[in-house]
């Protein structure tokens, strides 16, 4: 073991020192006044700091600095993870007054866990599976650049790293999944529906995503892999997906509905897996209408399903079968599946939603590039936006209205960080955003993302960047994927008590924790939309900090400023 010792915390945990100097810790402990450890738990009182604005009838603004006690407990019963707490590091905080519970690990493994994916024979579907197997099995391949090994690079959860400190004036950091216990990927049980009913060995072969070796491999872990018939409804997707359409659930919406929850208890029953969080990975659909007394509440979206009115599309059936069975539905298209009804269904019954649409390649960028340009003060005025890609998605979008559903998602993207400045952008002034994608067959899985941004500068002067990039579309998805999955695990078990109540809940329903990982983030009314990457990430990091009493990483290093 090894001690850190520091003005703001201490630490005693194994740890890695790199060649800069840098530390990367593998476990630890917060020692605190404010943090408790049980078997069961790990306990922080946290006190947030944050900023309450008026306005007075004179037109003055005010602003007030606040501070509200929360009390936060996570479970630490992880599904099938059994983890060991020997070789804990203390950390010493200073001022922390909410209070988070953490549930331990235990040493025995007592639940185990599973996603069930809608589309689980696409591209994406296929690429998440064997790359879990892969790892899993530690299994390595040759390439035509040699041998290569697995690994879960993509991913927030498993290949990236947060600041807790520093020691001696070298940053001291912990992996993203060691601040709090996560599901372990290798455990993970994966299911899951197609309207294609070829195996997952051939869904694999199809996709034309992975090295061959590597598939060959593969094979004999997934060939009996087969999924369940799915919903199809050649009215919500591209006219050119009806070929595949061989595997799907018959009757009407109320017979689908009640086939699919059917479908998640069979599921859980023949697996043993104690908790399944569901997750569309399937075509984007076209926009659905949103019309009073159809889907905007609860009640007539039920209603509507039991017309079996034609407007309802499969995402929104899986979506209500998941929430009438308990079980978190993640949406990874960009179509409004979380029409009101649904939204007001989960809230009601209290289960986690969250999307929309995973956020990967030339969005991800733009949440970075926008956001950098606008805090920079310099002003984008024309945003030009060309993907062309080959894969069964592209296939899909080439129909106009899927595309209208991704070019709502991907346009809107940068509405926040526009908003947020003033002196660049007038009122109801919005840079000129275009958004293309073509369908190109011979790329494949490969998509390029072809980018414009122009900016005014200094005295009418234009600053234009030109930005080509390739993607490897479902190579990049499928760690995300991974990703919504364990965080959205992970929120199920974190519980918080503002001051004055009198027992602990979860967060609110809707997962505004994956928003980092979405295009298109769900959030509850009245929610403000956050889009810029960095502060996606400032916010989950912060909220995991909080639950064992860590405070936000600010990066002012007073300490070596006075």
């Amino acid at each position: 073991s090894f001690v850190l010792e520091h003005q703001t915390f201490n630490c005693l945990r194994r740890f890695i020192i790199f060649d800069d100097g840098k530390m990367l810790l593998d476990s630890f402990e917060v020692q605190s006044p404010n943090v408790s450890y049980t078997p069961e738990f790990i306990t922080s009182n946290y006190e947030y700091d944050t900023t309450k604005i008026d306005r007075a009838e004179d037109g003055k603004w005010s602003i007030k600095p606040t501070s509200t006690k929360y009390e936060f407990r996570v479970t630490r019963n992880v599904p099938k993870l059994g983890v060991s707490v020997v070789d804990s590091v203390p950390l010493m905080a200073s001022k922390l007054q909410f209070k988070f519970t953490l549930s331990k690990p235990p040493v025995k493994l007592q639940q185990f866990f599973s996603v069930l994916l809608v589309g689980w024979g696409g591209n994406n579907g296929s690429t998440l599976t064997a790359g879990l197997l892969t790892n899993k099995h530690g299994i390595t391949w040759m390439s035509k650049e040699g041998l290569k090994k697995p690994n879960f690079y993509g991913s927030l959860t498993q290949a990236s790293t947060l600041r807790v400190g520093n020691y001696e004036g070298e940053e001291v950091y912990v992996p993203f999944n060691g601040l709090l216990p996560f599901v372990n990927p290798n455990d993970i049980v994966v299911g899951g529906w197609d309207i294609s009913n070829l195996n997952l060995a051939q869904a694999m072969e199809r996709a034309q995503v992975l090295d061959w070796n590597l598939q060959q491999q593969l094979v004999p872990y997934m060939k009996d892999l087969l999924p369940m018939p799915g919903i199809y409804d050649a009215d919500f997707i591209a006219a050119n997906q009806e070929e595949r359409a061989n595997n799907v659930i018959k009757g009407s919406k109320k017979d689908q509905v009640e086939t699919v929850r059917q479908q998640i208890r069979s599921f859980k029953a023949s697996s043993g897996v104690d908790k399944i969080i569901v997750l569309w990975t399937a075509n984007t659909e076209r926009f659905s209408e949103v019309v009073a007394g159809l889907n905007d509440s609860s009640e007539n979206l039920l209603s509507a399903i039991e017309r079996n009115e034609s407007e309802v599309s499969p995402s929104t059936l899986y979506g209500v079968a998941s929430v009438l069975e308990g079980v978190t539905f993640i949406n990874g298209s960009p179509q409004n599946t979380f029409v009101p009804g649904l939204v007001d269904l989960a809230v009601k019954n209290n289960v986690i939603i969250g999307g929309d649409d995973f956020k990967s390649g030339q969005t991800k960028l733009k949440s970075v590039l926008v956001d950098f340009l606008v805090g920079a003060g310099l002003k984008p005025v024309s945003i030009v936006s060309y993907n062309h890609l080959g894969n069964n998605d592209g296939c899909n979008l080439s129909a106009p209205q899927t595309f209208r559903s991704k070019e709502i998602s991907k346009s809107n993207v940068v509405d926040d960080m526009v908003g947020s400045n003033s002196i660049l952008y007038g009122p109801g002034e919005h840079p000129d955003h275009c958004v293309v994608i073509k369908y190109v067959p011979y790329v494949g899985d490969s998509k390029r993302a072809m980018d414009e941004y122009t900016s005014e500068i200094f005295l009418g002067g234009k600053n234009t960047l030109v930005i080509h990039n390739t993607c490897e579309d479902s190579l990049l998805a499928a760690p995300i994927i991974l990703d919504l999955v364990l965080l959205a695990e992970l929120v199920g078990r974190i519980e918080v008590k503002k001051d004055g109540e009198s027992a602990f809940h979860g967060f609110h329903p809707i997962a505004v924790l994956l928003s980092y990982l979405a295009k298109a983030p769900l959030v509850p009314s009245g929610t403000p939309v956050i889009n810029a990457l960095a502060k996606q990430r400032a916010m989950l990091e912060n909220v995991l900090r909080a639950c064992v009493g860590l405070p936000p990483d600010n990066n002012m290093l007073l300490e070596f400023k006075c």
